[in-house]
């Protein structure tokens, strides 16, 4: 079942992001598991949505992919991002 994430960050940057996304994605492409990716600036910060085959493929990037990559990462977003998650029930592309 599709999955999805959202991160907003209060006060995020688009500097804050780039650091995040060179350190979590240095070769440009979506890990495996990720249908698709977008971000960008909102009212009072910056959100990150990402489409997932599945809650699991979620969870594995986040283990083994995100979380060691942004442990040594400076200049990157400073605070925990406020996390909204939910299997979808529709997932529709053009």
């Amino acid at each position: 079942m599709p999955f999805l994430m959202t991160h907003f960050y209060p006060a995020g940057t688009a500097e804050q992001y780039a650091v995040v996304l060179g350190a979590v994605h240095p070769d440009g492409l979506l890990p495996a598991g990720q249908l698709s990716s977008a971000a960008g600036p909102c009212d009072g910060g910056w959100v990150i949505s990402a489409i997932w085959e599945s809650r699991q493929a979620f969870e594995t990037f986040v283990a083994d992919r995100l979380m060691p990559a942004l442990s040594g990462v400076e200049g990157g977003f400073t605070t925990a991002p406020e996390e909204h998650l939910a299997d979808l029930t529709l997932y529709q592309t053009a």
